[in-house]
């Protein structure tokens, strides 16, 4: 078995003007990993993903994919990979199975190979009802399932994904995930980017991105396990006034607000929680629950963004 990574990055930088996009990554993905690239908008994840798929020249260093390198040979990636960008190249005015027969057209996918590999796709994406529907009469969760279909098509050892979940409903968005997980089942490397810090639990391993820069790679789990300290949720009615007064106390590293609630870093959650809780009720600030959680992959990021500051 080669034990050789399927992509391999190094020093990758890539700079627009004065701006710098992506500054210096390295990491490798082994071949059949789940492998994301979390961070907010402007991280560099989408800058990442073209210089994977060969379509944008590093500015430095270098990656490679399958061993072939996207700065000597970029159109040499090309055949080992599917790129689905955030805006993937659908013909509105063709119909699902006419897209899907383009592409692999597009990929010289073999005539006497195209039945099977399309009644395959129709299983696990669900499209098959409606392959006689034009492409610009889909949801746009469908228009992303069929959009990943075409991607795959020509059966990719690598699947480089930019966002894929992005804007799509609650049910697009799980089935798209089941596609991915059925393709890294069968052996296939995928990379995949999100904002979304919810999805990274679905990752084998992660690399959190912050302006270009790698904040931390490693599993989720062992991501949590590094917080520097336990969360407390508090659900009260003033979450920003209670954040105000907690960010002034020595025993709390960090209070953060998450929608309604708190998530309040402690060295300690079992020590601190009676301590919290009467600083709240000092300060006129009634608690409706305050229970320590399991740390989330955004209590992380912020952790990890707190300390790169």
């Amino acid at each position: 078995m080669d034990s050789r990574p399927a992509i391999r990055v190094r020093d990758l930088v890539r700079r627009f003007g004065d701006n710098m996009a992506v500054d210096a990554l390295n990491f490798d993905v082994a071949p059949g990993e789940l492998f994301g690239l979390v961070g907010p908008d402007g991280a560099g994840k989408t800058t990442t993903l073209r210089m994977l798929a060969g379509v944008l020249r590093p500015t430095a260093g270098d990656a490679e994919l399958q061993g072939i390198s996207v700065v000597a040979d970029p159109e040499g990636v090309k055949h080992t990979i599917a790129y689905m960008s955030q805006r993937f190249g659908l013909y509105t005015d063709l119909t699902v199975l006419e897209n899907l027969h383009f592409y692999a057209d597009l990929y010289r996918v073999p005539k006497a190979d195209r039945a099977a590999r399309l009644e395959r796709l129709f299983a696990f994406s669900n499209l098959g009802p409606f392959k006689d529907r034009l492409a610009g009469k889909l949801s746009g969760g469908m228009k992303q399932k069929l959009g990943l279909s075409c991607a795959l098509i020509h059966q990719p050892q690598i699947l480089l994904l930019d966002e894929p979940t992005f804007g799509v409903d609650p049910i697009s968005r799980r089935d798209l995930w089941l596609i991915v997980h059925d393709m890294v089942a069968q052996g296939v490397t995928a990379v995949v980017s999100t904002a979304y810090m919810d999805e990274a639990e679905r990752f084998d391993r992660v690399a959190l991105l912050l302006h270009g820069r790698l904040l931390a790679l490693d599993t989720p789990a062992a991501l949590s396990a590094a917080l520097s300290g336990e969360i407390l949720e508090i659900e009260l009615d003033q979450p920003r006034v209670a954040q105000a007064v907690l960010q002034a106390q020595a025993n709390v590293l960090r209070a953060v607000l998450f929608g309604d609630t708190l998530h309040v870093l402690v060295r300690s959650a079992e020590r601190e929680l009676g301590t919290i809780d009467a600083t709240l009720r000092a300060a006129g600030i009634v608690p409706r629950a305050i229970r320590p959680v399991a740390a989330t992959m955004e209590d992380v990021f912020i952790d990890r963004m707190t300390e790169a500051a």
